[in-house]
């Protein structure tokens, strides 16, 4: 797909997953034990033959671009294939991205070097598995100048998302970005059309829409909010529904927004439930990603004579449980469970050292956190409201930075 350009967005600050990403883009959270939530927008990008992508960073950046370097240098410049990392540089003045539709307005010249007759805009903060060419195909078969990708959501839940209306031939016919009062399907008035976020330009029509949008003082530069809007009253705007042709990838039509504690934590329960909502175990579209050279993972005793055991568990390489016991959680790379800890439906990111003893429950622990023994983290609420942070829904979270009390 030589005549395809793909820009990723992927500068988020993801302030509602704090403390995770106080010192991380949110695309560089951790996801699934041994993913970053960006490699699955990129994965989908590779199966679709999109080799030409462009991800722009803001927000405190060095985690997600260490990781890009170390995962994603697999194309190939001599062919024209690349992951290319774009800060900010203040081409069109002296700010920095104020917008999903600035982000883009501020590196026109990349887009216009690039010779590309299409733009495929993505956000790398989601979780799902996309084949992308469908989608591009009925793009080019319709004249659209701009194809959104959508799917049904509950109504209840649709002041969350942009919700459009469609005509028989799948043409936008209304936009309304976060509505008070979603629109229903026709034929279905408990579901509301929602945009996911996935954009296909012709790039003369997006290259228009961002220089008028830029004229505007009132504007928040913002896909949703201003260019969508103002591109369906004079242009074809068209709908491709993700849980229709979905090519290549197997129809799980799973797709998440983890942009919550509460929704990145059951997002990663979603992978442990009997049949998971996602799969990530089809051969020929592989989740890719940066994994380092471990050992792999084990279970032993401990010199207590308690048998290290996990039950239903995504344990990654290097995992070290010690007589201890976990369940129904989820283990990065290096984690080490030591004598008679118990774990369990809680998420541990890589290098986490449980002490004896511990015991963890429907928590979230950062990299490199060691916990002493004996300490006893989503059991009191109360005294974990007074050291750490707590979700909507009881999740705890511990920062990397936390010192325990020796």
């Amino acid at each position: 797909m030589q005549d395809t350009l793909t820009v990723v967005l992927a500068g988020g600050m993801g302030a509602r997953l704090s403390p995770l990403t106080d010192n991380r883009a949110k695309p560089a959270v951790p996801f699934g034990g041994k993913y970053r939530i960006i490699d699955f927008t990129l994965t989908n990008c590779l199966h679709s033959g999109l080799r030409r992508i462009l991800v722009l960073t803001q927000y405190k950046s060095h985690s997600l671009q260490k990781h890009l370097r170390d995962g994603w240098s697999i194309f190939n410049p001599e062919l024209g294939e690349y992951v290319t990392v774009v800060p900010p540089q203040m081409r069109k003045g002296d700010k920095w991205y104020s917008g999903t539709a600035d982000a883009i307005y501020q590196n026109l010249w990349l887009l216009s070097r690039s010779e590309a007759k299409y733009v495929v805009v993505l956000s790398g903060d989601h979780i799902y598995r996309m084949d992308y060419a469908p989608m591009l195909q009925r793009h080019k078969e319709n004249g659209a100048d701009l194809t959104i990708a959508c799917m049904d959501v509950p109504v209840a839940e649709a002041s969350d998302f942009g919700v459009m209306s469609i005509d028989e031939t799948k043409k936008i016919i209304a936009f309304s970005e976060k509505p008070g009062q979603p629109t229903p399907l026709p034929n279905d008035p408990t579901k509301s059309l929602a945009s996911m976020g996935i954009y296909i330009f012709t790039t003369e029509a997006l290259i228009d829409a961002l220089e008028q949008d830029a004229e505007n003082p009132h504007s928040n530069h913002d896909f949703g909010q201003d260019i969508i809007p103002k591109l369906i009253d004079k242009e074809k705007v068209y709908a491709h529904r993700f849980a229709g042709n979905s090519g290549r990838v197997s129809k799980d039509a799973y797709w998440r927004d983890v942009g919550t504690i509460d929704s990145l934590y059951q997002a990663n329960m979603d992978l442990l439930k009997h049949v998971s909502p996602i799969d990530l175990y089809q051969r020929d579209w592989a989740i890719r990603t940066y994994e380092r050279q471990l050992p792999p993972a084990r279970t032993t005793s401990s010199e207590t004579g308690n048998e290290g055991i996990f039950i239903n568990s995504l344990i990654s390489n290097g995992v070290l449980i010690s007589g201890g016991s976990v369940q129904n959680s989820v283990l990065s790379a290096n984690v080490k469970i030591n004598d008679a800890a118990t774990i369990y439906a809680s998420i541990l990111f890589d290098n986490v050292e449980v002490g004896d003893h511990c015991q963890l429950q429907n928590c979230i622990i950062d990299k490199h956190v060691k916990i002493p023994p004996g300490t006893k983290i989503g059991v009191n609420a109360a005294e974990d409201a007074a050291r750490f942070t707590i979700s909507e829904r009881g999740i705890v979270v511990v920062p990397s930075t936390y010192q325990f009390e020796s």
